[in-house]
């Protein structure tokens, strides 16, 4: 219900993504015979939620959210930044995964810019999100893996741009409207991590979930509540000048943000004396 409940105030313009997680990540908890640890992949754009969204699933399942001994975030280019050091990088993730499930079956590991992830070094976790009852006596069946990649962002934003041209709304598109497309595009991104991996090649991610890229009043809402969050009224015109600050794409249209919500929270800061 927490879960349900944070997306819906805090997340904005992403109904597919609400739906889904909360579907996956309740079922998943409640199923005592799980057959395989519940992997879901995060797509879209940078600033359109990824993050914010794993911070809202940990938060729903551990007290004290990311802070917890039991998650354990890793981002590509700060802990695995030598593609020379690709051996070493594999032994020392396998180690840290199996060491900590073992302390705590229902462990979450966050992966961040997994489009900048080694694909050798992606194989390695993937024993661990197979349909194994035991792997060296220890089952995974419990844990969770969420993945964060801006692969596929194009596929999404191109399905968002049709609805659009065609007079239809964002909440209009279907998971079955973008999933297919996205999964065999993260398939053959020459550029992600994930191309040709065996997570892909397998069945392995249960769930590819879209972030449609954010449009003005979005950005709008987001800038709202930072600066709720910070204790002050809202002043729609300051809201107003933030938002048209922010670039927008294409460029004849300018219908999404560039950035989503990732720079509110700096622009916030010139406009009050915090």
């Amino acid at each position: 219900a927490a879960l349900q409940e944070n997306l819906d105030k805090k997340l904005f313009g992403q109904h597919l993504v609400s739906k889904v997680v909360v579907k996956a990540v309740r079922g998943f908890l409640n199923n005592t015979n799980a057959k395989k640890p519940l992997a879901l992949s995060l797509h879209g754009w940078t600033g359109t939620g990824k993050n914010f969204v794993s911070k809202i699933v940990a938060e729903s399942i551990y007290k004290r959210g990311l802070q917890s001994k039991y998650v354990h975030q890793f981002v590509a280019t700060l802990h695995f930044p030598h593609a020379h050091s690709i051996n070493l990088y594999k032994d020392q993730l396998q180690s840290w995964i199996r060491g900590n499930v073992s302390i705590c079956p229902r462990s979450l590991f966050i992966f961040d810019e997994m489009d900048k992830m080694h694909a050798g070094l992606i194989d390695s976790i993937k024993p661990f999100l197979d349909y194994y009852e035991l792997l060296d006596g220890v089952s995974y069946r419990q844990a969770i893996f969420i993945f964060l990649s801006n692969a596929g962002a194009e596929k999404i934003t191109e399905v968002a741009l049709d609805f659009w041209r065609s007079g239809r709304t964002r909440e209009d598109i279907q998971l079955i409207d973008i999933q297919n497309a996205l999964s065999v595009s993260v398939f053959n991104n020459k550029n992600s991590g994930f191309w040709h991996s065996t997570l892909i090649d397998r069945n392995l991610i249960d769930y590819f979930i879209p972030f449609l890229p954010l449009e003005y009043k979005h950005v709008k809402m987001c800038v709202r509540v930072e600066i709720e969050s910070r204790g002050y009224t809202v002043d729609e015109d300051i809201v107003s000048r933030i938002a048209d600050e922010m670039t927008y794409f294409p460029r004849e249209e300018r219908i999404y943000s560039d950035k989503g919500c990732k720079t509110v929270d700096a622009k916030l800061d010139y406009y009050y004396d915090f």
